[in-house]
């Protein structure tokens, strides 16, 4: 072989290596995970505070979620305090947000943790993906999700009862409007035809319905009753249910099992239709890509080594769904304190992430029966929150 052929191919070869290890950096569906390194507790459930600074947030790549690898991590604030929905990605995949609802402050020689109003914009497009702007939004930004159309996100800011309502132009991102609320809103969620949003009213124990036509979302005070204490909220692809995760010990475990509740967004009005008991504390919730399974993360007192109620590892409440019935199926033990959980667009596996163990459980999907792969992806950190892209 010629020595000037032998080295264009050469040439060749390393350009098509090169755009191969590009290729995988930029991999899809993306997993992004907030780190929350501020909060602990002690033997009792007492919280102990970490001045900031070691919070991170990592994009996942998991083209094979039996082997999940991580992209970039960035150093941003992020929190355990609240659901565990406090960021999304955009359906094509180019942008992420991250609420950071809680900062750590001195109080004199002692910490104490107080609101923030911070939204972080991230280009996944970037490479390696990076933050793109701040975005100040209300108080307390927590729960939040991007719409179906990728055009707009909402924001549930519990510090000051207003859901922010957001434009989305690539990673430039502006608050155009925002909706006042009588009582704090945990978790605000798009329905998936666009046509809706679910405001979940912690304190209230009440989920509410918004209206969203074009770029108008407006508050139809529609108030359906949940359970106690509702956390979270899913939607079956086909917008017809909705599930609430009702907490029952405002935030935490209590020792008593708690519900799900199931709301039937089909009916006129919509209106609650049965609860589904499920464990202690279910906190994290995931809706299957085709609608067949929800999935509850139950953190049964594993923060409180002292509590009656106390067992050192979570669980996962598995749920199927026919039609408008919902039905508990079993329960899968997961790490400790299982915060956020989530399905991979497929649909054939499951990521739990455990904030007391610093891992996630992945867990394999097969004709409506979930079984634990007994691996586990180790994180440099606690897993507060995470989502997945599509």
């Amino acid at each position: 072989m010629p020595v000037n052929r032998a080295a264009k191919l050469s040439l060749a070869a390393a350009i098509l290596l090169c755009g191969s290890s590009l290729q995988s950096v930029q991999a899809k569906p993306f997993m992004i995970v907030g780190l929350d390194e501020k909060v602990w507790w002690d033997d009792d459930g007492k919280t102990i505070l970490s001045a900031p600074g070691k919070d991170q947030v990592l994009i996942v790549d998991l083209a094979n979620p039996e082997d999940p690898k991580t992209v970039v991590s960035l150093p941003l604030k992020n929190s355990i305090v609240g659901p565990p929905v406090n960021l999304d990605i955009d359906p094509t995949g180019s942008v992420a947000l991250v609420a950071d609802s809680v900062d750590v402050v001195k109080d004199g020689d002692a910490l104490k943790q107080v609101p923030d109003n911070k939204l972080y914009v991230i280009d996944l497009k970037a490479s390696p993906p990076k933050l793109a702007a701040t975005v100040t939004v209300g108080k307390q930004p927590s729960g939040l999700s991007i719409s179906p159309s990728g055009k707009m996100a909402l924001v549930a800011n519990r510090g000051d009862n207003t859901v922010s309502v957001l434009s989305l132009d690539g990673t430039d991102v502006k608050v155009t409007d925002t909706l006042t609320f009588p009582d704090s809103v945990a978790h605000v969620l798009f329905t998936p035809d666009g046509k809706r949003a679910l405001a979940v009213r912690f304190p209230a124990h009440k989920v509410s319905l918004l209206d969203v036509a074009g770029d108008k979302v407006t508050y139809s005070k529609i108030d359906l009753p949940t359970g106690q204490w509702p956390y979270n909220v899913v939607v079956t692809p086909d917008s017809r249910l909705g599930l609430t995760n009702d907490n029952g010990g405002a935030g935490s475990s209590d020792g008593s099992v708690d519900t799900v509740s199931v709301i039937d967004l089909e009916a006129n009005p919509p209106r609650i239709i049965d609860r589904v008991v499920v464990g202690d504390g279910p906190e994290g919730m995931a809706m299957s890509p085709n609608g067949d399974l929800a999935v509850s993360a139950i953190l049964r007192g594993s923060n409180m080594k002292k509590a009656f109620f106390y067992q050192k590892n979570g669980s996962l409440s598995i749920l199927k769904i026919d039609g408008k019935k919902v039905t508990k199926t079993e329960d899968i033990e997961l790490g400790g304190l299982p915060e956020a959980v989530l399905f991979t667009p497929d649909g054939k596996y499951i990521l739990a992430g455990n904030f007391m163990t610093e891992d996630f459980s992945i867990l394999k999907v097969d004709g409506g029966k979930v079984t634990d792969t007994g691996k586990r992806f180790k994180v440099p950190g606690h897993p507060a929150s995470a989502r997945m892209g599509h």
